[in-house]
């Protein structure tokens, strides 16, 4: 498994409600995705600028090959990417 959690910094608090609409819009396509595990978006209860994803996909090839399906590149490149900074985090899921 390959866990990724992306963190997303609107630019402005204006870009908040419109980096939210397209997050949701692009969940059903992500799971929908071959390899994806879990994909889901959360908005900060703290600052309203701040959006983190978390995603599970079966392998690295299966996260970068999503980079050139739908929801990135109808939805999170033109959409997302211009109003918010990111950073992605590859991950490793700790024992509980």
């Amino acid at each position: 498994m390959f866990p990724l959690i992306v963190t997303l910094q609107a630019k402005t608090e204006a870009d908040a409600p419109a980096i939210a609409a397209a997050l949701a819009r692009m969940r059903p396509l992500c799971l929908a995705e071959p390899g994806c595990l879990l994909w889901e978006a959360y908005h900060s209860e703290a600052d309203p600028k701040v959006f983190v994803l978390v995603e599970h996909w079966e392998s690295r090839a299966h996260w970068e090959a999503h980079g050139k399906l739908d929801a990135i590149q109808t939805i999170y490149l033109p959409e997302v990417l211009p109003r918010a900074r990111r950073a992605a985090h590859p991950s490793t899921l700790l024992a509980v």
